[in-house]
């Protein structure tokens, strides 16, 4: 019996092992392994040049491994017509022909895309007030980041890559977007996997995180976990230095007698001692987070280099 590409919602959406993309001698991608589950959202986190996109190319079969093995809905994705129907990836640079207009481009997407909402594409249109009518060419770079946001949300494809293309857009549109993804998805499940650089932006859209970094994966964690895995006790430098002794610390910060240190895995009696002692709790963004955990990680990775 021959395998197909159907998704379903016990089988990984995304399966990888020991992958690695090297251009030459610059190794982009070097030995990660990691899952995606159905149905959930995903943050594809890092800095620009971490390897994002690389994971997101390899993983719609647009460039091939130099190692490793990539499955997507059980398969791989590389020339496989099965997967890539499943498959929508949408990218802040975007190209479409110049003499096409957004009409064109919104009457194109069935051919391509089985589970595409013409009727969400019309309310979406309105929503970023697009001229569809306007040749691409001539669209501004919100309007051009619009006809993406459109195209990835309207394809309602099973597994959906949103490769910043919504840098373009204004904050208000930005609001639209994170909007409606929300309120469909929650209608019409399916994987998303979120690249940006935005994360307080899109923290609260986010289920799962996977963090790169120099094409590396730093962190592969739940995202509910991690919003409440940390916390940055405040107040003078020999209280604080005595309760996070033997902690598991983050960050520090400080000036003069005052010190600020992050640590994670506090319990209520931990919270309790430390108010108790005259220091001051704080939560930590996911951003914030995000930030510290990559400056001590990358840092391990570098030392056991």
């Amino acid at each position: 019996m021959t395998a197909t590409a159907t998704p379903t919602s016990i089988a990984p959406a995304v399966h990888v092992d020991g992958l690695t993309k090297r251009f030459g001698s610059f190794t982009a991608i070097d030995d990660i392994s990691f899952t995606v589950k159905p149905n959930k959202i995903y943050g594809l986190l890092g800095r620009n040049g971490a390897g994002k996109t690389t994971i997101m190319q390899l993983l719609t079969g647009q460039v091939f491994a130099t190692a490793g093995d990539v499955q997507v809905f059980g398969e791989s994705p590389v020339e496989n017509a099965r997967v890539l129907q499943n498959l929508c990836f949408i990218k802040e640079s975007q190209r479409y022909p110049d003499d096409f207009q957004p009409k064109h481009v919104f009457r194109s997407a069935p051919w391509f895309f089985e589970n595409w909402d013409a009727e969400f594409a019309e309310q979406l249109i309105a929503d970023f007030r697009l001229p569809v009518d306007r040749r691409i060419k001539k669209l501004s770079r919100g309007q051009l980041s619009a006809v993406g946001v459109i195209v990835g949300l309207a394809s309602r494809a099973p597994l959906t890559f949103f490769d910043e293309p919504y840098l373009g857009l204004d904050a208000v549109a930005r609001q639209i977007f994170y909007d409606r993804l929300l309120e469909d998805y929650a209608e019409h499940p399916r994987t998303i996997i979120l690249s940006t650089h935005l994360i307080d932006e899109v923290a609260n859209l986010l289920e799962h995180v996977i963090v790169i970094d120099q094409g590396r994966i730093l962190i592969d964690e739940d995202a509910e976990e991690m919003r409440g895995s940390a916390t940055t006790v405040v107040g003078q430098r020999g209280a604080v230095e005595q309760f996070v002794a033997g902690r598991d610390v983050i960050h520090r910060d400080g000036v003069g007698g005052l010190a600020s240190v992050t640590v994670s895995g506090l319990s209520q009696g931990d919270r309790a001692q430390a108010v108790a002692a005259g220091l001051e709790l704080s939560p930590v963004s996911l951003q914030q987070l995000i930030v510290r955990k990559t400056n001590v990680r990358a840092t391990e990775f570098e030392q056991s280099a």
